[in-house]
């Protein structure tokens, strides 16, 4: 027996749909059709079918913000709502519509739904289409597998059935992945191999190593940005070695994960590696902050000594201050001093970038994360700088070495020093009790 309010809400709704009123008619079904319930599931109560043809009304004569709101409605409704979702694919050719009506079917793990997501695969020209259809599958998962692997077969739907697969993440996906590593489109390969990268499968390393060199630059950056998570065979793989020459790939993305790659493997041959090709005057700027980046990435006392080389060394203000804000990243306590000797060696050069007010903010701010003692003094000297903005900085780091800080900042009051210095001094304290 059908509850009386819930009676009493489907006449309303009934009335709303009588008048077109599709605004209320969804605020009706959001409360008429409860949550929890799985698409999968079958419904076959009398309300269900009533609910189902108001909300198929909504999602077929609604705007977007109806269909929107609808759509998140209908799965909860039971696979009895795949059939007039299929015919939508079959018949309309409004294309926002269909859109809705794949985006919903990717929410049934069914055989009917994704036979009609496969079909449309198929035979639509729309791209846009297309690319939902196999999102939408790649969402279903596991059941969407065997479909998918036949659409492999066809070079028009090829990629989209490789995107699709690679969505899933399932082992069950390796074989069918591995069956187009060599094909002759590099989107389809290069989705591929970033797929299977993601699997520590016996079968998927020599694949990586073998994409190394690709003809295709996507390719053989996927390949690189795969290796570089094996750590666990580096040493068997020889990975360093792999992948070291690709910090001279003529692609410059090739380049750049070739760094992340080598920042992750973290070895101090990785290190050495990447700091030749920071050091060279022909490396884009861009590779050399990514370089930057990895070394800080591999945080070894090598790698340390390598960003404090550079930093000597540079005159690339970006790069220095990429390097700068590393250093103040390390998280192994038995580097962070050494990081903080490297920063507060940094304020004592006489070096063109250290004169600059925000290569010595970011000193100031990096000494601050690092938290060690040693930066009190060097910080407070920072206060008789005449840039605002590198005194605030170093008030900011100074609050973060608290309460020795303070405690110094204290004393110095009643000591015989610059006026700059004072004055930076009396600034720190009032900001610190703010």
């Amino acid at each position: 027996m059908v509850n009386t309010s819930i009676q009493l809400q489907l006449e309303q709704a009934q009335i709303a749909f009588s008048a077109r009123d599709w605004s209320v008619l969804v605020q009706h079904l959001q409360q008429l059709i409860p949550g929890g319930r799985e698409p999968d599931s079958i419904n076959t109560t009398p309300e269900a079918a009533q609910l189902l043809d108001l909300a198929m009304a909504a999602l077929l004569a609604g705007d977007f913000q109806h269909r929107w709101d609808v759509g998140k409605l209908i799965p909860r409704l039971g696979v009895s709502a795949i059939a007039p979702l299929v015919e939508i694919l079959e018949d309309d050719d409004d294309d926002e519509l269909c859109w809705f009506a794949v985006r919903i079917l990717g929410e049934f793990n069914h055989p009917q739904a994704i036979a009609a997501l496969v079909e449309l695969i198929k035979t639509t020209e729309n791209e846009e289409l297309q690319a939902v259809a196999a999102t939408a599958l790649g969402q279903i998962g596991k059941s969407a597998i065997a479909p998918l692997t036949e659409l492999l077969a066809a070079e028009d739907t090829r990629l989209l059935a490789v995107r699709s697969l690679a969505y899933i993440r399932r082992s069950e996906t390796i074989t069918p992945l591995l069956s187009v590593v060599g094909d002759p489109q590099p989107n389809v390969r290069a989705v591929a191999i970033e797929a299977l990268s993601s699997f520590h499968d016996p079968q998927v390393p020599p694949v990586l190593l073998n994409a190394l060199d690709d003809i295709a630059a996507p390719v053989r950056r996927e390949a690189v940005l795969g290796l570089g998570f094996r750590a666990d065979l580096c040493t068997e793989l020889d990975l360093v070695a792999r992948i070291l020459p690709k910090l001279y790939d003529f692609n410059l993305d090739v380049c750049h994960a070739a760094a992340i790659a080598l920042g992750r493997l973290g070895t101090d041959a990785a290190a050495n590696g990447l700091y030749q090709v920071l050091q060279s005057p022909h490396t884009p700027e861009s590779l050399q902050i990514e370089i930057v980046r990895a070394l800080g990435r591999i945080e070894s006392n090598c790698a340390l000594e390598y960003l404090a080389s550079y930093l000597q060394q540079s005159s690339s203000v970006r790069v220095c201050q990429e390097a700068i804000a590393v250093l103040g990243q390390v998280e192994q306590p038995s580097n962070q001093s050494k990081a903080a000797d490297i920063l507060i060696d940094m304020l004592r050069w006489q070096h063109p970038v250290t004169e600059l007010a925000n290569i010595k903010g970011t000193i100031a701010l990096s000494l601050g994360y690092l938290g060690k003692l040693q930066a009190i003094e060097p910080l407070i000297n920072l206060l008789a700088d005449s840039e605002r903005v590198v005194k605030l900085h170093a008030i900011a780091a100074l609050k973060q070495l608290a309460p020795d800080a303070h405690q110094q900042l204290q004393q110095m009051t009643t000591r015989d020093i610059a006026p700059e210095l004072k004055e930076g001094v009396a600034i720190a304290l009032a900001e610190w009790s703010n």
